[in-house]
């Protein structure tokens, strides 16, 4: 019998693409990492991953064995959680999951201020990222997010609509005009997506719509993109939330039909019971309006 612990260090290492990723996910040393693998592999009798220059991989068995490695995560996930049991009166945490680009905006709306003041026990943490972050794993308990969830396990509703449309700086536009429509930005400078942002929709959007675009930088956020675009280096898609209200960038295409998603409140079902994650997601519907500015402006 294995070391049931050790399957941590292969879902980490499934995760992150890396032994040291793996480690740095973890907070242990990079030896650690190989040394557990090694262990389970051991136990198991059979090869896991494998080394790649890309990074290591996981092997036939490696990608067989993954899933029964994240049920017990999963199940090891929801016995914490009912360990913490299910308070009478909300108190402790609530960890939100909010893109980046949205975390000044949903600050200095008030919203999270007037919870505060309601439940005085409980305290918002935002995790920020421009990646889904996954709740199963616990790395946050509420998510707002664009795009409809892909997990059939989790629950919420849409709350909102999320549009993206062409934006360019004034200084861009006054050098070279605007685009007259999308296949002409092919002649344009265009501000790319990487790292993170490389599945996004709207990276996606541009290799499929525009093969052949000019690319003259790229970033891994989407307010390193807006940054980009801002300097007048080159054109670019981006949410109409955060471009409209941003001083020195011109809408110089309508949104994109092709782009049009919507905004989701998410958290898992054995989550959404518990006084404290209920409060907040209770708290966010009730102030659907003032949400919906936020996310749409």
């Amino acid at each position: 019998m294995f070391d049931w612990s050790d399957l941590r260090y292969l879902l980490a290492v499934a995760r992150e693409g890396s032994t040291l990723a793996a480690a740095r996910s973890l907070g242990v040393n990079q030896s650690t990492v190989h040394r557990r693998l090694a262990a389970l592999e051991a136990a198991l009798g059979k090869s896991l991953a494998v080394r790649s220059p890309a990074g290591y991989q996981l092997t036939e068995f490696g990608q067989t064995f993954l899933p029964y490695a994240r049920s017990v995560e999963d199940a090891t996930i929801a016995a914490e959680v009912a360990a913490k049991g299910h308070e009478s009166t909300p108190s402790g945490a609530v960890r939100l999951s909010v893109p980046e680009a949205l975390l000044s905006r949903l600050t200095s709306s008030g919203l999270i201020e007037r919870f505060s003041r309601r439940y005085p026990e409980l305290a918002v943490e935002f995790a920020i990222a421009d990646r889904y972050l996954d709740l199963w794993r616990g790395e946050a308990d509420v998510a707002l997010r664009s795009g409809a969830p892909d997990d059939p396990r989790l629950v919420g509703r849409k709350v909102a609509d999320s549009l993206w449309a062409i934006y360019a700086s004034d200084a861009y536009v006054a050098r070279h005009g605007y685009p007259a429509s999308i296949p002409d930005l092919a002649s344009h400078a265009v501000i790319g997506f990487d790292g993170a942002m490389s599945t996004h929709r709207a990276s996606l959007w541009l290799s499929q719509t525009l093969p052949n675009a000019r690319v003259v930088a790229r970033n891994a956020s989407v307010l390193g993109v807006l940054l980009a675009v801002k300097s007048g280096v080159g054109i670019a898609p981006l949410p109409t939330t955060i471009a409209d209200n941003e001083p020195g960038l011109v809408q110089v295409l309508p949104p994109v039909q092709a782009l049009q998603r919507g905004w989701y409140l998410l958290t898992r079902p054995d989550l959404r019971q518990q006084p404290r994650i209920a409060a907040l997601f209770d708290y966010l519907i009730a102030e659907l309006p003032a949400l919906q500015r936020v996310l749409m402006g």
